[in-house]
């Protein structure tokens, strides 16, 4: 593909105007606070996020998204109420929150319904923190040492890359010289730095090279474009991001104008391979980042027909936190002759610390997560949920208690969920409710603690949602709901 002619090398405003990804997330604005909206709006800003706590969190304008004011513990109303036939809640007077179960709000699973993770072990669930050590690990290679294209060099120099991590140590030498690679790392450890380097040093020195990365939610995808942009500044390679919840015409005239590299989560690269945007025979690498994730969501046999559409001789990069029997016998259908790098030494990171809130039944639940957001320590709270319905549900009940809240799942606008996280990123709200989208691809800085407040369907499932917290040799703690 040659990029130093037509409209592409031409018009770097044509690229902006199609990217559907970049740096700056999608509703966020470099204009200044945007006015509070007074009915069912999104969180206020105009409340300062750096006002003193009242009852352990600011204060929010009362029509907010994320909440009104937060009411002191010996305010909390009364969630006893009377019984309701199936109702839901919202639907009228507050007493119906029970779903159809018994008195009040249950916010639980329906009675006699069977979870995966009603048979996980609980002591799994807990793992007392140790005090984090500067890890033992003697990197071979420096940055300098990779001997990469001059251009991705001085990028990696201007970001200030010096000394690589475990993972990327030893998986990007491998990588560079086109063999395959599954890499295993715990979550946090640098795998996205792992894989883009060896690509954006193939891209530079061969532009007919066409990449794929594939991930399992559009937040991952977001964030990888992010990082590829940032290490390919002033190199002339295009990118674009194709996933759900955003346009998808904006993404076709992208990838009609011409792209290096699509990251994409497998649904809608599918979409667009059925529409002949993208034909995978021109596609020579590819990543499958969050594989295992991929697999859990369902995703299987979208990953056989994207791997099964491209060329026999290719470069296949497999990256994951958790390996399970089914991706080991992906790889073995798919790759040729893989390395392994395994860097992971236990299932959960060593600076989390995990217990178990046991509750008789699930209706103490709710209770005992109020008492638990009112203690000062909670400050930057991610709670999981199995269902978007049941986190939606939550996140409302939350926020009718004064809390600073906001729901994230997949039914959500791209937009809106941009703005949770960056809404919890910022502190200016406290808790974020999620399903299980959050339990990769999301990176919010400093998260205190992550609720469990449904128990996880799958131990690896468990893995990822607490490796939102603890992150960077940070001490983070996790906590989950058992009966």
């Amino acid at each position: 593909m040659n990029t130093t002619s037509g409209p592409r090398a031409n018009n770097s405003s044509a690229r902006r105007s199609f990217s559907t990804g970049g740096s700056r997330p999608e509703g966020a604005s470099s204009r200044g606070p945007r006015p509070a909206r007074t009915e069912g709006g999104s969180f206020s800003r105009s409340s300062s996020a750096s006002a003193p706590r009242a009852g352990g969190f600011a204060a929010r304008s009362s029509g907010s998204d994320f909440g009104g004011t937060r009411r002191s513990y010996g305010d909390r109303p009364s969630f006893a109420g009377a019984r309701s036939s199936g109702s839901s809640f919202g639907g009228g007077s507050r007493g119906g929150f029970s779903g159809g179960s018994r008195g009040g709000f249950s916010g639980g699973r329906s009675k006699g319904r069977s979870f995966k993770g009603d048979n996980i072990d609980t002591s799994r669930f807990i793992n007392r923190a140790v005090e984090v050590v500067e890890e033992v690990h003697v990197a071979k290679h420096t940055f300098a040492d990779f001997n990469v294209h001059p251009s991705l060099q001085a990028n990696l120099d201007a970001k200030g890359f010096v000394q690589p991590s475990p993972i990327q140590d030893q998986a990007i030498p491998v990588a560079l010289e086109g063999k395959d690679v599954i890499g295993i790392a715990n979550t946090g450890t640098g795998k996205t730095i792992a894989f883009l380097i060896p690509i954006i040093n193939k891209l530079v020195s061969d532009r007919n090279q066409k990449v794929m990365i594939l991930t399992p939610t559009r937040e991952l995808a977001q964030q990888i474009e992010t990082e590829f942009r940032a290490l390919t500044a002033n190199m002339k390679l295009w990118s674009v991001c194709v996933v759900g919840g955003l346009p998808i015409m904006r993404q076709i005239r992208s990838l009609e104008m011409g792209v290096h590299i699509v990251i994409g989560t497998p649904g809608r690269v599918k979409d667009l391979i059925s529409r002949n945007k993208i034909v995978m025979s021109q596609y020579n690498t590819i990543v499958l980042d969050e594989a295992d994730r991929m697999l859990d969501m369902g995703f299987i046999d979208d990953m056989r027909l994207i791997l099964g559409a491209m060329p026999k001789e290719r470069q296949t990069l497999f990256f994951s936190a958790t390996f399970s029997s089914e991706i080991k016998a992906l790889c073995s259908s798919f790759l040729n002759d893989p390395v392994t790098v395994a860097i992971k030494t236990r299932d959960t990171s060593a600076s989390v610390d995990q217990d178990v809130i046991r509750v008789n039944h699930v209706s103490e639940k709710i209770d005992k997560l109020h008492d638990l957001l009112n203690k000062e320590d909670f400050k930057k709270v991610l709670i999981f949920r199995e269902t978007k319905h049941h986190t939606d549900e939550l996140a409302k009940e939350l926020r009718s208690r004064g809390f600073a809240v906001s729901a994230l799942h997949g039914d959500m606008r791209s937009r809106e969920r941009s703005r949770a996280v960056e809404a919890l990123t910022k502190g200016q709200i406290q808790v974020v409710v999620a399903t299980d989208v959050a339990a990769r691809g999301i990176d919010i800085p400093d998260i205190t603690h992550v609720i469990n407040y449904d128990t996880p369907s799958t131990y690896d499932t468990y893995v990822h949602r607490i490796g939102r917290t603890g992150r960077g040799n940070k001490k983070g703690t996790a906590l989950t709901f058992v009966r």
